[in-house]
């Protein structure tokens, strides 16, 4: 097992009514991209553990299961035992909640016009990671989430937010330790062993 790897830790299938890409073209072409692994992340649903298994595939390529969860303070990333959640949770519960179930969350897109995350989520501490490069957002926004790194102790991701197969693996994270499953994963987040894997803004 690698002792880091390179991973698109926010991705889209077609549970999501949104997106396009397939779990198929996801597992056929991730390491193509470049990806270690892949964080599934449907919006408000971890349905996808119905069609395939958690962990590392066939192909070598590692999967976890999370989802994107909306609240009216934003969107987060959530990954943990949160098969059954109910969407409605505003940010504060959401990620109180988050923490009690030794789960990570990570700020989805936080500057992005009508979907940005309010900034009492780091402020208070409720939430350590933040997507600091989003492969749907305009440069500006990805360039506006600085402000946060120079004010808060945050750790840094990256994500494509693909919804089609062109945009999977387009700003992908490096996580610096070895991933087999979702403890791992969760286990690495939490010590901020992660970090955007592209330059790009």
């Amino acid at each position: 097992m690698k002792n880091s790897m390179i991973m698109d830790l926010h991705v889209h299938t077609t549970i999501s009514k949104c997106s396009k890409l397939t779990l198929e073209e996801i597992l056929d072409n991730a390491a193509i991209q470049g990806l270690d692994g892949v964080c599934i992340t449907d919006h408000d649903t971890m349905d996808v553990r119905h069609r395939i298994d958690e962990g590392i595939q066939a192909n070598g390529l590692c999967v976890i299961f999370g989802m994107e969860y909306a609240t009216p303070d934003g969107d987060f990333l959530l990954f943990g035992p949160f098969e059954y959640l109910e969407p409605g949770l505003d940010a504060r519960q959401l990620l109180q909640m988050v923490d009690n179930k030794g789960g990570v969350a990570i700020a989805a897109h936080p500057f992005r016009p009508g979907r940005s995350v309010s900034e009492f989520a780091v402020r208070e501490g409720l939430c350590s990671v933040v997507e600091r490069v989003n492969g749907r957002n305009k440069p500006e926004a990805n360039e506006q989430t600085l402000e946060w790194f120079d004010r808060y102790d945050l750790a840094a991701s990256g994500g494509s937010d693909a919804h089609s197969l062109e945009e999977l693996g387009r700003t992908p994270s490096r996580i610096l330790a070895p991933i087999a499953g979702r403890a791992d994963f969760i286990e690495a987040l939490k010590a901020g062993l992660i970090e955007p894997a592209t330059h790009l803004t």
